[in-house]
């Protein structure tokens, strides 16, 4: 075959396995135009078209649209330009795929109603700022006017989570329930209570300062006694209280033993609310971080043991 074969469009959609009516298609919009044409009109296409026919059927099996492809067989615009801009184009598709599945798997393991499911989508498709709104919304619920400075930057920090680029399906499940958590006016109240039980100087007007880590204390106090198989309403187990309501002593208000063990209780069990342990998972699935420790069977313990001791 030389360079002035020329061959009809018959000839053509047999050599390429493409039909006559889709290179009519392409040869109308000057994708694939005729080298020239018969006495009698009909289109005549050299080797050439081939290797176009070719090109264009790869773009559009790409998703390339066809302004693009004419651009690209014009010369306006390159081979990469086209290629860069639709795997761009697609990435922002497949984040999109994405979600739509994370939300409809979601949706089939909650049994979650039409306004649910509304609700899901809608915090699905957040942008990147909008995200961030909403979480700096909630820890400004939780820690405004009770935490300043760079120790409560670092908790607050602790406490964000990061949504990657091309998140799996587990972290945008995450992200949809962690959201819709931290919208929780009840949940906002007991997180801001927390904030304030960690905090001293605050009823006195003093800059507020972290105190200690109730939970680590409780799991290294109680961690024994709970392998141990210590009942909490025991006999057994009051000196591990004592010794407990001894250690937190400072994190308390007040210098009175009953009144220390009440509001011992109070703390440990907004901490043991299990909504603060499932926002803390929620947050490693998002963030990638392994996933923390659980408190529950310490907590319980504690809670059980002075609940029976402040009758």
């Amino acid at each position: 075959m030389n360079g002035h074969t020329l061959y009809p469009i018959g000839e053509l959609a047999r050599r390429t396995g493409t039909t006559v009516r889709t290179i009519r298609f392409y040869s109308d919009r000057g994708l694939v135009p005729p080298a020239d044409r018969s006495p009698a009109g009909y289109r005549l296409y050299d080797s050439g078209a081939v290797a176009r026919l070719d090109l264009v059927r790869t773009l559009r099996d790409l998703g390339v649209d066809l302004v693009a492809i004419r651009k690209v067989m014009d010369r306006e615009l390159t081979l990469p330009e086209v290629a860069a801009a639709h795997a761009e184009a697609l990435d922002v598709q497949i984040r999109t795929l994405r979600l739509r599945r994370a939300v409809l798997t979601a949706v089939a393991k909650r049994g979650a109603t039409p306004e649910e499911t509304h609700l899901m989508h809608r915090l699905a498709k957040l942008s990147e700022a909008e995200r961030r709104q909403l979480v700096g919304d909630f820890l400004d619920a939780a820690f405004d006017g009770v935490g300043t400075g760079s120790v409560f930057t670092g908790v607050m920090r602790s406490m964000t989570p990061e949504l990657p680029d091309n998140p799996d399906a587990e972290q945008v499940q995450a992200w949809v329930e962690l959201a819709e958590l931290s919208q929780d006016a009840d949940f906002r109240a007991l997180v801001r209570q927390m904030v304030q039980d960690q905090t001293s100087g605050y009823a006195q007007g003093g800059p507020p300062v972290l105190r200690g880590n109730l939970a680590a204390i409780v799991r290294d106090q109680i961690a024994p006694a709970v392998a141990a198989d210590i009942e909490p309403a025991s006999l057994q187990a009051d000196p591990v209280v004592a010794v407990l309501v001894s250690r937190c002593a400072h994190l308390l208000d007040c210098r009175d033993e009953a009144e220390s063990r009440w509001q011992l209780l109070a703390r440990l069990e907004r901490v043991n609310d299990p909504r603060r342990e499932r926002y803390s998972s929620l947050l490693a699935v998002i963030n990638g971080w392994p996933g923390p420790e659980s408190l529950r069977p310490v907590l319980d313990w504690s809670v059980h043991a002075l609940r029976a001791r402040t009758r």
